[in-house]
């Protein structure tokens, strides 16, 4: 008994060195310390984006178009084409910075070039290539607004090799059988694009329609909150004096916009009820939410190849808003798509219905 108690005391001391080797902290000239000495060069990457870009570490105007430029960028990749012998983009590896003048010419991309115009300086004056740069704002960008997930981040992406082929970004008219189309290419399955497009509850269309520019998909776009999941389910209309573009759907709250793609993956029978799942289910939101953007950051990479820097990330202040109908609306005013599972009952703010006011600008 007292040499087996003997043994697993030693077997336990083993294991306790080898964990210590691995947690081992290394000091970083600034005085951070970090896991892996190779994460040290995101600090003062990080310092001047949250001063310099993000306004102090707000979860603003340049903090939504950081976040689309990680989309952007990752998914112009396309295994298919590969398969047929043609270039299939690099993903995420910055091709939208340095080939600008071809990509931010792509319809998709349209109004992408003025992130890019203002991303390209803080990559100059400092370690780090284009790739890297997109995917590390878009997560510090999104540790700003409050009741965000902590995204990962991982380093090491090389420099692209050429422009991504046009025609890989999907559109706000594209209808569902399309998108999921293109997503299935990267290994996106419909559950997934459900969870990447919880980055709209931060988000803002300027050139959707052009009139209204700055006009927020919900009325919280400065929380990571599920009021996106909720008013997408509203029963759209169209106001009068509105624009009607193409891929527009206006929201029963004025001020508010619809793209025509979120309004019909909300009541598409492949994504309705999970669209709805997020409805009033802030861990749900967060924990999809990470986990797709997890796979976005990497398209088109070699995960063996870089290293994990993710610790470097801000952890993000909890959400302070609670789920809700809009002020003025009620259950009725819910369109149902799913049709297993009725849509939760919520709390309505008191009052009229209100405008949301428009982000402004950077």
């Amino acid at each position: 008994m007292i040499k087996a108690l003997l043994s697993l005391a030693a077997i336990a001391a083993s294991i306790q060195l080898s964990n210590g080797a691995t947690l081992r902290r290394v000091t970083c000239p600034d005085g951070n310390t970090v896991s892996n000495g190779a994460c040290c060069v995101l600090f003062p990457v990080m310092e001047d984006i949250q001063t310099n870009l993000f306004d102090g570490g707000e979860c603003g105007e340049d903090v939504h178009e950081s976040l689309r430029l990680t989309f952007h960028d990752a998914i112009g990749f396309s295994p298919a084409l590969t398969r047929q012998g043609k270039f299939g983009g690099g993903g995420a590896d910055g091709s939208i910075i340095v080939f600008n003048d071809t990509e931010t010419a792509f319809h998709a991309n349209n109004g992408i070039d003025d992130i890019v115009d203002v991303q390209k300086p803080f990559i100059a004056r400092h370690n780090i290539t284009p790739g890297d740069f997109i995917q590390f704002a878009g997560a510090v960008g999104v540790s700003n607004c409050p009741g965000a997930p902590r995204l990962e981040f991982l380093l090491g992406r090389p420099l692209p090799k050429q422009a991504s082929p046009d025609l890989l970004v999907p559109e706000p008219f594209d209808n569902t059988t399309k998108i999921l189309a293109r997503f299935a290419d990267v290994g996106f399955s419909p559950n997934e694009v459900v969870a990447l497009l919880a980055s709209h509850t931060v988000a803002a269309a300027d050139h959707v329609d052009p009139t209204i520019p700055g006009t927020p998909f919900d009325s919280t776009p400065e929380q990571f909150d599920t009021q996106f999941f909720i008013e997408t389910q509203l029963k759209g209309t169209l106001f009068p004096g509105t624009s009607g573009n193409q891929g527009e759907v206006m929201s029963p709250l004025r001020g508010e916009i619809r793209l025509q793609s979120d309004s019909e993956l909300a009541r598409d029978p492949r994504t309705a009820c999970e669209w709805q799942s997020f409805v009033n289910n802030q861990n749900k939101l967060q924990s999809a939410f990470k986990a797709a953007m997890a796979k976005l950051a990497v398209l088109g990479q070699n995960v063996r190849e870089l290293t994990d820097c993710s610790e470097v990330i801000p952890v993000p202040k909890p959400a302070n808003s609670k789920a809700h109908l809009p002020a003025g609306l009620n259950h009725r005013d819910i369109e149902q798509a799913c049709r297993t599972t009725p849509f939760p009952i919520l709390p309505a703010d008191p009052g009229p219905v209100t405008s949301v006011a428009p982000v402004p600008p950077s």
